[in-house]
């Protein structure tokens, strides 16, 4: 203890502050320019997003032997509903000679134009090396297309689609995405802080310290990305900005309140910062440290944007805790109590806490704890039932945008008019020496419109085949599982299938593969956490419980939005580890806060009391928490991404659940009825506690005091 002691006294400490603000002067000078490197790092190529053990990655890696894996191919659609033209027909044959001359298409790669049998359309096959670049490249090839497209059309209208136009437009959705998310986190921030302290300058401490935390992380995870193989890419960076803001911010919350509750206890700020950083700082580190390593379990999972995302979430994490017990706290003592104003805490004032919203809520629960938690428990049961309607088997690629995208558009345009998927083949590799009875295999699986002669490199056969059904259907899935069948049992072929409806199969069922093996992961660290915590093991049981509830009843609400509400298609097959990561993890903070503080209140009085004191001195401070993450996460529905507005509201949801009903009210109600027994088998078990009904009178003389 004299150790903590000692270390709290170093950021309020009154010389040593101006060391620990000195330091971070220090660090942010350094930090700030590799920081602004962070993007250049990114990799948002193919196998930075893939399964690295999947069959279709595996024959990316190997297509590079045949081509580049920089290839994109595009389809330039063209549409005349009335009947296309002769005109119509020399312009796309035109356009196509023109196509041949852009920057980074591949001589001799330019197919078309191919007349539908309809006679009211045509497609245009190119293909594109856009370099080390990949898909940040897209769009500029994409608009050098649109620009010769559009030359002279008359009437004729033209979209670009296959695998280049998706890159095109996701790269359009993701630009500027850090910038984005950014400034809309942190206006979030400042209304909320605004709000919750009412104070036109103590707002700002917390939101410096929160965006010092954020660029020494970014600067962290770019000299890993540069030097230790560490990957990023545009999704991990963009939900980084989001949470180190709202996670910092909600330490932040937590050192000011204990800081302003020990300033009405000393007269002397640099003695209050003390206590407050002895009595918080533990809570902080033990919650900072569940997040961490919940975050890290995601480092087990088979895809590699799941993979890669923990790392970098876990380090923005550890950095924001760091910067928020050590800059934050000697920031606030070096001004004058005069900071909080207008309600500045006096030495010897009471606490507002004790008399306050909570401390009613804590004493209207007291008399009648167990028909409380059992409402409440019910309520949440309903709630969840919504997890009936989750269709979390994956988005298609219409889908997967709000809005519609031209190269959604013009995908629509080629399922029209043409009943074959041209631009996103099939691919086999085996053997070079079983290609021909390969080539029959593969022809011969039904779903499967055509096959190309092998090619033959280095002892393997290349061979694509063209898909009847749209390259994102079930139907279309459910021809790679033939087509892997049928060349699977070639005697000698070694045959593997990949191609992007194979891709997008394997990463449906890594991700499925990946939130069987991971849930649990998380919820035996934050149990082993609790427990060593708390010092118990039924306390840490019945909150892992009631995180779990929250977390269906999120989902749940949130099922019954994007059906009924928002009319999204489906989510994406990541969607509920993404969420239970993120809920779980940070939801377990709100435990963690309140729960230390009725433990510190249990020793001096009884487990009861203690359960009513700590939500009153915690409710406040945890509601504007919960308020500040759900804000930061809302934001990420500023991003035109079906995935990312979802991630957004369930999260942002299941957060305010969290805080307003779960903890203030869920929890409390077990932490009165089950008493001193929440403690077993520490010693707290084994201290008398009032029964419930003896606290009736009791919340009498409170609610008069109130």
């Amino acid at each position: 203890m004299n150790g903590v002691k000692k270390l709290a006294e170093i950021p309020a400490g009154s010389w040593t502050k101006w060391v620990v603000v000195g330091f971070w002067v220090v660090v942010l000078v350094i930090t700030l320019p590799l920081s602004s490197k962070l993007m250049g790092a990114e990799k948002n190529d193919a196998s930075a997003w893939l399964p690295a053990s999947a069959e279709s990655t595996k024959v990316l890696n190997e297509q590079a032997r045949f081509q580049s894996p920089n290839i994109y191919t595009g389809v330039v659609v063209y549409e005349r509903a009335s009947g296309l033209t002769a005109a119509d027909r020399a312009k796309a044959a035109a356009d196509a000679k023109q196509f041949a001359g852009i920057e980074g298409v591949v001589p001799g790669r330019v197919i078309g134009p191919i007349p539908s049998a309809d006679g009211q359309a045509m497609q245009t096959i190119l293909q594109v090396n856009l370099g080390s670049q990949g898909w940040n490249k897209a769009a500029t090839a994409a608009d050098s297309i649109r620009a010769i497209a559009a030359s002279n059309a008359n009437g004729l209208t033209f979209h670009i689609t296959g695998p280049l136009g998706n890159a095109a437009d996701n790269s359009k959705v993701f630009k500027g995405i850090d910038s984005t998310l950014l400034f809309a986190a942190v206006g979030v921030v400042i209304v909320i802080l605004l709000i919750t302290y009412r104070s036109p300058v103590l707002w700002l401490l917390p939101v410096v310290s929160s965006g010092v935390a954020l660029i020494t992380a970014q600067a962290v995870i770019y000299l890993l990305a540069a030097h230790a193989g560490l990957t990023v890419n545009a999704q991990s960076a963009g939900i980084l900005d989001v949470l180190v803001f709202g996670a910092s911010t909600d330490y932040a919350l937590l050192i000011v309140a204990r800081y302003r509750e020990e300033l009405r206890r000393h007269d002397r700020r640099h003695a209050a910062m003390a206590e407050a950083l002895r009595r918080a700082g533990p809570a902080i580190i033990a919650s900072a440290a569940t997040v961490v390593l919940a975050l890290l379990t995601l480092s087990a999972a088979e895809l590699n944007s799941t993979k890669s995302l923990g790392p970098v979430l876990a380090i923005g994490v550890a950095v924001g805790m760091i910067v928020m017990i050590t800059l934050l706290p000697a920031l606030l003592v070096t001004f004058p109590r005069g900071v909080f104003w207008p309600y500045k805490p006096t030495y010897g004032s009471p606490e507002p806490t004790t008399r306050g919203l909570w401390a009613r809520v804590g004493w209207s629960i007291a008399p009648r704890p167990r028909i409380t938690w059992i409402t409440t428990a019910v309520i949440l049961g309903i709630l969840a039932l919504g997890l009936t309607g989750l269709k979390a088997s994956g988005l298609t690629y219409a889908q997967s945008f709000r809005g519609h995208p031209d190269s959604v558009v013009g995908e629509n345009v080629l399922t029209q008019h043409f009943h074959t998927s041209a631009g996103t083949p099939v691919v086999v590799i085996g053997n070079a020496s079983a290609a021909a009875p390969l080539r029959s295999a593969f022809a011969g699986t039904p779903g499967i419109a055509s096959v190309t002669p092998p090619a033959i490199h280095g002892g393997d056969a290349y061979l694509q085949g063209t898909l009847t059904s749209p390259p994102d259907s079930q139907a279309a899935y459910n021809t790679i599982d033939r087509v892997r069948s049928a060349v699977h049992a070639v005697p000698g072929a070694d045959a593997k299938v990949g191609g992007i409806t194979a891709i997008n199969l394997d990463v449906a069922r890594a991700s499925a593969h990946d939130r069987n093996l991971i849930i649990p992961l998380i919820l035996a660290v934050v149990f082993v956490i609790l427990a060593l915590l708390l010092r118990a093991l039924v306390g840490p049981l019945v909150l892992i419980a009631t995180v779990v509830l929250s977390f269906a009843a999120a989902l749940g609400v949130s099922a019954f939005f994007f059906d009924h509400v928002f009319g999204f298609g489906g989510a994406d097959t990541s969607f509920p580890l993404f969420v239970f990561v993120f809920l779980v993890a940070l939801g377990i903070d709100y435990n963690i806060f309140l729960m230390t503080r009725v433990r510190e209140e249990a020793i001096k009085r009884d487990a009861r009391h203690g359960a009513i004191i700590g939500l009153a001195a915690t409710g406040g401070v945890i509601t504007s928490a919960g308020f500040v993450l759900a804000g930061t996460f809302a934001v990420l529905a500023t991003i035109p991404s079906t995935f990312l507005t979802e991630l957004g509201f369930a999260v942002a949801f299941g957060i305010l659940l969290d805080t307003i009903v779960v903890r203030s009210v869920l929890v409390t109600a077990l932490n009165l009825d089950l008493g001193r027994w929440m403690w077993w088998p520490s010693r707290l078990s084994r201290k008398p506690d009032p029964a419930p009904e003896e606290l009736g009178e009791e919340r009498a003389a409170a609610l008069t005091r109130g």
